[in-house]
């Protein structure tokens, strides 16, 4: 061993690699672990709760809890097989350490409190672990303060109870308000542990360590449990699997909500200012997860997402928002806490202003959602019929209006996306009135409006200089990669027209690549949109190009997996400097990735009839 080369992971003034970072979770938060064993974000107890741990926005005053060896190392990781749980592998020169990371939860769900637990195994030789644990300051608004208890110290950060549980053989040698240190050497067979219990306005229940101990394991069954039941069986099954269960950890269980990601502020672009907070649940995201579900058979997952949509809607009134919080409220107006930000990327936010938006595209997410949600073989009840059919009227009512696109952008414009996602919602409102699921008093009108909705485009949003439907009405040279979540309608209306589309998006928003960026021009703010890149692949398999749908996957993967990245994807990914950009763990990269595989199966099933 001496003779190996060690190299320890390198952080640039302070920052680790977006994407570096692994997740763990437990159905309420996200935790993210930087290689060099650093939990660098965790908002407690929830998703969208602040942040106890944010060194990834600011590592001078970011909280953090870290266990790294003393000395140079090499680091590998992986999940454990169909589960969550991280297992990294430290090398060092004297001796090698495993250590095993979970959000615990139990085989009946989550905890009442939030357990995050660190398991240290001696391998080889011996390894001299550092641990170090600064709690955040809420951007420098709360003052971390310890208590002694009987149960030993007790942390407060706001309304927050935190402990450090630790086994005997970890000496902690400085412990104060601000920090805590301590160091852990290990042996051949030695098995240590590390663990954080964190409570809100509520008790703090303090469990010996043996039971923490053993529900990292109680964890791992959970996440088998679940992997294991789903029906995926095909293309790029492996891969399937892995974004099943990273869309997992979106899926916040107290509610049913699905955030669109688990952090806010990492940057699109450094040093731009597209940082945005996505610890909130959109409806397209939402809808397009839920969608993904089906294909996975995750019928518990379907059922509660799309329960839990539809109630949040009617609360709120037919005239949907864009976003909503994992509980159902209006999402906060956009602050700007005063911190450094990834890699001085600023503004950092809290809250979303695009709930305010009007996104017309909306109303095609939910109903072809319910309609999926219908074909999978779930029954709807009077009240969500009823929504359904109210959305229809307002797409019918609303359809000619400008919008703000899928992209949220602050220019309100006739975009091309949102009308064909209109002539969609309108197409899945008579397919299901006609079979019943929802009332057919309107079925002639929405008829109709789509009638008018395909000629509208047709007419208007067609290029004859680019061979393409463009971005949006009144420019003839730009391009728009959203228009592959909307094959349906190519399909259906015009196929010449759309596959020539999507090949100019290829040579354009891809440069030749299946890459994509967003839409023409975008890439000089910003890295492609990995979404994109697999739902361009959906829609050729789609439309029959099943050759040509296949090699693109091939290159996605190649370009996006075995780069030291456990596929816990980012929003972006910059082909030019192979890094990684935005929020994570993103759902719309995961749950593109699973819909691609399953049209690709479905072609191929296609073939063989």
């Amino acid at each position: 061993m001496k003779n190996k080369n060690y190299h320890s992971p390198v952080r640039q003034d302070g920052f680790a690699g977006l994407g570096d970072y692994a997740a763990i979770g437990e159905g309420r938060s996200v935790a993210l672990i930087a290689p060099d064993g650093s939990i660098d974000w965790w908002c407690a107890p929830n998703l969208d709760s602040p942040p106890l741990f944010d060194r990834i926005l600011d590592p001078g005053i970011g909280g953090y809890f870290q266990l790294e060896p003393t000395q140079p190392y090499r680091v590998s990781r992986q999940y454990r097989a169909d589960s969550n749980v991280l297992e990294t592998r430290f090398d060092t020169d004297t001796g090698a350490v495993l250590l095993t990371e979970s959000l615990n939860s139990t085989l009946a769900g989550r905890l009442p409190w939030s357990e995050l637990a660190r398991r240290v195994e001696g391998l080889e030789g011996s390894v001299t672990l550092r641990l170090s644990l600064r709690f955040g300051t809420r951007a420098e608004t709360r003052s971390p303060w310890m208590a002694n208890t009987f149960q030993g110290d007790v942390f407060h950060i706001a309304d927050l109870m935190a402990m450090l549980r630790t086994s005997d053989d970890v000496i902690i040698d400085h412990c104060d308000d601000e920090k805590v240190t301590a160091t852990l050497q290990t042996s051949p067979g030695s098995r240590s542990l590390v663990a954080l219990l964190v409570t809100e306005k509520e008790p703090l229940a303090v469990p010996d360590l043996a039971a923490i101990d053993q529900r990292i394991e109680t964890s791992h069954t959970a996440w088998c449990d679940w992997s294991k039941n789903l029906t995926y069986r095909g293309r790029h099954e492996n891969h399937v699997k892995r974004s099943a269960l990273a869309l997992k950890f979106l899926w916040y269980s107290p509610t049913g909500a699905l955030a669109a990601a688990a952090t806010t502020s990492l940057p699109e672009g450094i040093g731009g200012e597209k940082n945005y907070d996505y610890r909130y649940a959109w409806v397209r995201d939402a809808c397009l997860i839920i969608k993904a579900f089906v294909f996975l058979g995750s019928l518990e997952d379907c059922k509660a997402a799309f329960s839990w949509l539809s109630k949040t809607i009617i609360r709120h009134g037919p005239e949907m928002r864009a976003c909503y919080t994992l509980e159902g409220d209006i999402v906060p107006e956009e602050r700007f806490p005063p911190l450094r930000g990834y890699k001085d990327s600023l503004p950092v936010r809290v809250g979303n202003n695009a709930r305010d938006q009007l996104q017309l595209s909306m109303y095609g997410d939910m109903l072809a959602t319910a309609q999926l949600f219908i074909e999978a073989g779930h029954i709807l009840d009077l009240t969500t019929s009823r929504l359904l059919g109210e959305l229809a009227n307002c797409c019918a009512d609303h359809w000619r209006q400008k919008d703000s696109g899928i992209w949220e952008l602050h220019d309100l414009q006739h975009y091309t996306h949102s009308k064909m996602a209109c002539w969609l919602a309108l197409d899945c409102a008579v397919a299901m009135a006609e079979e019943k699921h929802i009332e057919p008093t309107w079925i002639d009108r929405w008829r109709r409006e789509r009638d008018r909705i395909r000629d509208w485009v047709e007419t208007h949003c067609w290029s004859e200089s680019k061979q393409a439907y463009v971005f949006y009405v009144g420019d003839d040279s730009r391009l728009d990669a959203a228009l592959a979540l909307v094959h349906q309608y190519g399909k259906t209306v015009n196929p010449q027209r759309m596959l020539a589309t999507y090949h100019a998006i290829r040579e354009e928003l891809g440069q030749g690549t299946p890459m994509l960026y967003r839409y023409s021009d975008v890439e000089k703010e910003e890295s492609t949109f990995v979404a994109c890149s697999f739902w361009l692949v959906e829609a050729l398999a789609s439309m029959g190009k099943n050759d040509e749908a296949e090699a693109a996957m091939s290159e996605i993967l190649d370009a996006l997996c075995d780069r030291g990245n456990v596929e816990t994807f980012n929003e972006m990914f910059d082909v030019r400097t192979g890094e990684w950009r935005g929020n994570l763990p993103q759902g719309l990269s995961h749950l593109a990735l699973i819909c691609a595989a399953q049209a690709l199966n479905e072609d191929a099933i296609r073939e063989h009839e």
